[in-house]
């Protein structure tokens, strides 16, 4: 009898990684960064309803380049959930499950993910220049 050398199962060095598999991946980590991004808006309330120096000293936090990227960061997370959980809900109606049509809705996903959180910076940025024009 001889030994195969081979590997039982794949592993990341063999691995060759798909849409459908890096999709399910980032679908778990945005929950946890939405998770996250929860204890950071509870913060923020917290030193809206402490008052005027709380809610300054957050403010002045979430306005630094470490601050805007952590919104940023949890917006694409809040619309890529939101995209892909839609996803999974045409799925369990027994829809959209040909292969094809996976791939085809990953990249919607993907590119819904990105227009909204677009739409989002610019109407967000807009706002906040009419309010402190």
């Amino acid at each position: 009898m001889t030994t195969d050398k081979r590997p039982l199962s794949p592993h990341l060095q063999i691995y060759r990684w798909q849409l459908t598999s890096v999709m399910s991946i980032l679908h778990r980590a945005s929950g946890v960064a939405l998770s996250l991004g929860a204890i950071l808006l509870v913060w923020w309330l917290v030193a809206a309803a402490e008052g005027a120096d709380s809610y300054a000293s957050v403010q002045t936090f979430l306005g630094s380049w470490f601050g805007r990227v952590l919104l940023f960061g949890w917006s694409v997370a809040l619309f890529y959930h939101l995209c892909n959980g839609l996803r999974h809900l045409v799925w369990d109606t027994g829809r959209g499950l040909e292969l094809r049509s996976v791939y085809a809705s990953g990249w919607a996903v993907v590119a819904a993910t990105a227009v909204l959180t677009v739409i989002a910076w610019i109407a967000g940025i807009s706002q906040w220049s009419q309010w402190h024009g």
